[in-house]
């Protein structure tokens, strides 16, 4: 798939892009895995090379100033194997002619295999480098992207390798795409000797999902609360009562309650409707979906509905969330009329 790791040639160097905001934890994992893969295998660990768009320091999620190695560049970039983009956030629209996507086409027409971390897969979506290819963002990041570059496969994966792209979707997914390319390049045993130094117990795949059960979160979860989550993540729109869910469990609704309460102290209902809020913040915060698109696909029959559960639970209005929140978000106007193709926006302050 990738030429570095399969056939025999130099080591492989590979250019870390840091755009500012982006995860100190995630780099740091990355260059401890390196470090860690020279140690055992010498040289042919290959490097590492940190790069800022201008060479100068870079600020991280943390607030703390990175420097960097070079500025990117075409000297930068010659000899590279691989160059990766690190950020984190939510980022602004981004134009062809800003300067770092157009050094990611400029490194595509060199033929260097590139990828992204966490957000990263929206600067190579945005210099056009992902159409067709399955690619992976943190899943917090999902809507923004769906609705940014709906001609990329977003993927909900930790990481994704597609022909000359890889991408993942950060956090210590980075540590496992790490480990699947020294798998690749060195073998699985020396894969498993960095893996140890992290006391990891396995081995991660690809394609093992970002967001993790009920059952992970909480341990010894029991099975028909895990099934009742579940239920509930996948009727948002379409609402179950709780009876209808406690049917589909097949326990009574009281010992359903009785679940509810033991393991996360709250009615299902309760805990359906925070689910609920919580999805129609992200939509608020990352797309530009009028405000009573996202209630409705959340649930809510009305918009007082939505408004007044958003604020009691958010304390601040689903307009006013909106105007906070930046991103994509772009309301649609009151004035805009459904026969003309336009949306209606509760007003919800």
């Amino acid at each position: 798939m990738f030429d570095w790791l399969v056939e025999p040639g130099p080591p492989p160097r590979v250019g870390l892009l840091l755009l500012p905001g982006f995860s100190l934890a995630e780099l740091a994992l990355w260059r401890t895995a390196q470090a860690q893969l020279h140690q055992l295998a010498g040289p042919a660990a290959g490097a590492c090379l940190t790069l800022s768009a201008d060479g100068a320091p870079v600020l991280s999620d943390l607030g703390l100033p990175t420097p960097v190695d070079a500025a990117l560049s075409p000297a930068a970039l010659d000899g590279l194997s691989a160059l990766l983009v690190f950020a984190s956030g939510l980022p602004p629209p981004l134009p062809a002619s800003d300067a770092r996507v157009a050094a990611l086409s400029a490194a595509a027409r060199a033929r260097l295999v590139l990828g992204g971390v966490h957000a990263g897969a929206f600067w190579l979506a945005a210099a056009g480098l992902l159409g067709g290819c399955r690619a992976s963002v943190h899943w917090s990041l999902h809507e923004a992207f769906a609705e940014r570059y709906p001609q990329v496969a977003l993927s909900g994966n930790l990481f994704e390798f597609d022909r000359q792209r890889l991408t993942c979707g950060g956090g210590v997914a980075v540590l496992d795409m790490f480990l699947a390319l020294t798998a690749r390049q060195h073998g699985q045993a020396l894969a498993g000797q960095v893996a140890e130094h992290f006391l990891l117990e396995r081995l991660r795949p690809g394609d093992e999902r970002q967001r993790v059960g009920l059952r992970a979160q909480l341990g010894a979860t029991p099975p028909k609360l895990a099934k009742a989550v579940a239920l509930m993540e996948a009727h948002m729109e379409d609402l179950l009562t709780t009876d209808q869910i406690a049917d589909q469990v097949c326990v009574s609704r009281r010992q359903l309650e009785r679940l509810f309460k033991q393991a996360l102290d709250q009615a299902p209902s309760q805990y359906y409707l925070e689910l609920r809020l919580n999805r129609a913040r992200q939509l608020l915060r990352q797309t530009s979906g009028s405000i009573i698109q996202i209630g409705l696909s959340c649930g809510f029959s009305s918009g007082s509905h939505f408004s007044n559960a958003y604020r009691h639970h958010f304390g601040l209005s689903p307009r006013e969330e909106r105007r906070q929140g930046g991103g994509d978000a772009t309301a649609c106007r009151a004035n805009a009329s459904p026969a003309a193709g336009g949306c209606l926006e509760w007003d919800a302050s």
